[in-house]
């Protein structure tokens, strides 16, 4: 196997972790964004926690997993990237912290200030993780002024503008949608009744957050269409993209949210791909000099620890899939309170 061909395949597992993550954290993150807004008393509050109380840290260890391989297969592109995005991944870490601290430390107490505290931080931890993710997507689409030891040479304040922040909020406004539609699957009676319509509300701002970068993507940011005039067969995949979204709200109005999820998922998964075939073969592009951008090829692992890393997804992928697949089959089915319960 040469080695091209080893950084092309690590590269396309590094976005199946990206899109596993996006995908099924993005839905507990949608449930913390939406939080104090859905739940009205302090049993829909627990029982809104319970939906995605058993399947949360699960979730992340595609994140962890996403952070190892990047770190193992493309330890410059690793640094560089951690390098410059220190300060958001910190924001980042407590955001998570405070998110995961929030659901086991929520009912330990019964205080009304005791509970409120909590779900401050559940929401603000969520809403803020998801709005960090999007403001990192939309600023390595433009991407960083580096040098050519790949040390990143602006401020934090330099990576926000109006299309990173446009991608942020687009993301918070995805993310919540793709919530709502888990947790009405998972709820019943008024609260499930209220979700229908913030399923519809998540969605319109969803859509109009989704134009609006769309243009602004393909008007000013040249690297998000530069491949498709070298493989017009990619037009085929904002087509699909379009087809999902349109079908979320199809899906919706006839109260048959299972599809809804599907397409949502499928939705977030072609957005991901997207943003990696933008970014291709690029990991982390240089905006002041092309030759010093950091890409699969110069900034990946020797062939030996690519072939081993292969060796270890062989026998590690399928232990997550099924860890996974066991942990849903067994919570599966309509939210409810218990002894154990958050």
């Amino acid at each position: 196997m040469s080695t091209e061909l080893l950084c092309i395949i690590w590269f396309i597992l590094l976005n199946v972790l990206l899109i596993g993550y996006a995908i099924l954290d993005g839905f507990d993150l949608g449930v913390g964004i939406l939080h104090p807004f859905v739940a009205k008393t302090d049993v829909e509050r627990r029982l809104v926690m319970n939906s995605i109380g058993p399947l949360w840290d699960g979730n992340e260890v595609w994140l962890v997993t996403f952070g190892g391989a990047l770190f193992a297969m493309f330890p410059n592109a690793y640094a560089s990237i951690f390098s410059a995005f220190y300060i958001p991944f910190v924001a980042l870490l407590f955001a998570l912290i405070f998110r995961a601290v929030s659901l086991e430390f929520r009912s330990k107490r019964s205080g009304k200030a005791w509970r409120t505290l909590w779900d401050i931080l559940f929401f603000t931890g969520s809403t803020l993780a998801a709005l960090l993710f999007g403001v990192a997507i939309g600023t390595l689409m433009q991407g960083l002024n580096i040098s050519e030891l790949g040390d990143y040479q602006g401020t934090m304040l330099d990576m926000l503008n109006g299309f990173s922040i446009n991608v942020g909020l687009m993301t918070v406004a995805l993310l919540a949608m793709h919530g709502s539609i888990y947790l009405y699957m998972k709820t019943e009676g008024e609260l499930q009744d209220r979700l229908f319509h913030w399923m519809k509300g998540t969605y319109f701002a969803f859509l109009a957050l989704f134009i609006v970068v769309t243009l602004w993507s393909t008007l000013f940011v040249p690297a998000s269409i530069h491949h498709f005039s070298d493989y017009p067969i990619l037009w085929l995949v904002p087509l699909l993209n379009f087809l999902a979204i349109a079908n979320i709200y199809r899906a919706i109005q006839q109260k048959k949210p299972f599809y809804a999820f599907i397409s949502s998922c499928f939705a977030i998964a072609v957005l991901v791909f997207l943003f990696s075939a933008a970014l291709y073969p690029n990991l982390l592009p240089a905006t002041n000099n092309p030759e010093y951008s950091i890409t699969i090829f110069n900034g990946a692992s020797s062939p030996l620890t690519q072939k081993i890393g292969l060796l270890i997804v062989a026998i590690g992928m399928p232990m997550v899939l099924s860890y996974t697949a066991i942990i849903y089959w067994t919570f599966r089915g309509k939210v409810q309170l218990g002894e154990n319960s958050y």
